[in-house]
């Protein structure tokens, strides 16, 4: 099972995607639905707002008023934190219902308004946000919803902002355009990732990727996606791990990298980092089978684990080291002395260019790396003595 997210602010077109998907054959879970269901007429959730709020809230036919319910609460953060208090748990597991209830193979969309504001995306497996220009949503609220432009632009300025969707978002949808594009945008990705993504998740087995060496300019997003990968293993075996850390060359800023997204996990022991491998599909991962191993700069092996992505739109490696391997420190001090240190990210830079150039193969341009990077941990560790470098806080 595929577990997706999709947001958007009022009026972007969240609804029109939710449609499409559910064509495509997604089993859409929509969550302004289950709100009105929680607090429908003899509920306990309409029991409580109306405990809550008054008796104002109610309309003639005893049902809630939903507009008297909302100017109670706009503008007000501590009435709307309480109206939360009251749906947001009902919702959760009304949709945690729903889900059970879906078939193995289902791509499970979860059609969430306030996903980033509610801090939700971490339990998603994919995250999709639908965008368009603000002008045009105000039109939309004011033909479809009926609204005046000032309390559309209200409600607009009282959700989440663009760039902090994005922020969360690992694909954007852009519905600034008619429902044709719109809808051609969603067929791409259901047919070039979320099927596949479902299918390799499913049966554990890793997207395809390039087997080539092939090295990109630095993406200054990079981090931000990491975050999410971070903000995903938190959430599903966080309690369970040590550190969590993005490392390798894309979490060095300014530094030519292959488009690759290194996580390093930290676990108690060699035991734990087996079974969190194995629960890695939690987090839209797939273990890789066998021992691993990594040479430590004096030449001494220590086994590892690893998971990969499932998700053919973006190539990770999840690398499980256990508490003991002096290897993970290694790895954090590389990084921070990289971050820290012009000359050597220069040479790590031309390094990397010129093996790249004359190396086919992905596994022997990472080997050959190696006596560049065992040479540099030294110089690394007289920069770690001189400026009392320890490993940051996860």
């Amino acid at each position: 099972m595929l577990k997706v997210g999709l947001t958007g602010g009022i009026g972007a077109g969240k609804s029109a995607v939710a449609a499409r998907l559910a064509h495509l054959g997604a089993t859409v879970v929509d969550a302004d639905v289950l709100a009105r269901e929680v607090v429908a007429p003899g509920s306990e959730g309409l029991a409580e707002i109306v405990a809550e709020f008054g008796d104002e809230v109610l309309a003639p036919d005893g049902s809630l008023d939903r507009p008297a319910l909302a100017a109670t609460v706009f503008g007000d953060d501590a009435a709307r934190r309480r109206l939360e208090q009251v749906i947001h748990p009902r919702v959760r597991r009304a949709t945690a219902g729903r889900i059970a209830d879906a078939p193995p193979d289902a791509i499970v969309v979860n059609d969430v308004p306030l996903l980033v504001e509610t801090g939700l995306a971490p339990t998603f497996d994919l995250v999709i946000v639908v965008e368009a220009p603000e002008g045009a949503r105000i039109e939309r609220l004011l033909r479809g919803r009926g609204m005046t432009r000032e309390q559309a632009a209200g409600r607009i300025a009282a959700q989440a902002s663009a760039e902090q969707r994005r922020a969360a978002a690992d694909v954007v949808l852009d519905n600034s355009g008619d429902l044709d594009a719109l809808h051609d945008q969603v067929d791409a990705l259901w047919k070039n990732r979320l099927a596949p993504y479902e299918e390799n998740l499913r049966t554990g087995r890793r997207a395809p990727r390039q087997q080539e060496a092939v090295l990109v300019e630095p993406d200054p997003t990079w981090p931000t996606q990491a975050k999410r990968l971070i903000d995903r293993l938190t959430a599903a075996v966080g309690e369970r791990v040590v550190r969590i850390d993005h490392v390798g060359s894309t979490s060095v800023p300014g530094l030519i990298a292959k488009d690759l997204i290194d996580i390093q996990v930290v676990t108690r022991d060699l035991d734990e980092a087996e079974r969190l491998t194995e629960d890695a599909s939690r987090a839209g991962l797939v273990p890789v089978p066998g021992q691993w191993f990594d040479l430590d700069r004096h030449g001494q092996r220590h086994e590892k684990r690893v998971a990969v992505d499932a998700d053919p739109g973006r190539p990770v490696n999840a690398l499980v080291q256990p508490w003991e391997s002096p290897v993970w420190r290694d790895i954090l001090l590389f990084r921070d002395w990289l971050r820290a240190d012009a000359d050597g990210r220069a040479g790590y830079a031309s390094l990397k260019w010129s093996l790249a150039a004359r190396s086919a193969d992905v596994d022997q341009y990472s080997d050959d790396k190696m006596p560049w990077i065992n040479a540099a941990l030294e110089r690394a560790e007289e920069w770690a003595r001189r400026t009392g470098w320890r490993p940051p806080d996860a």
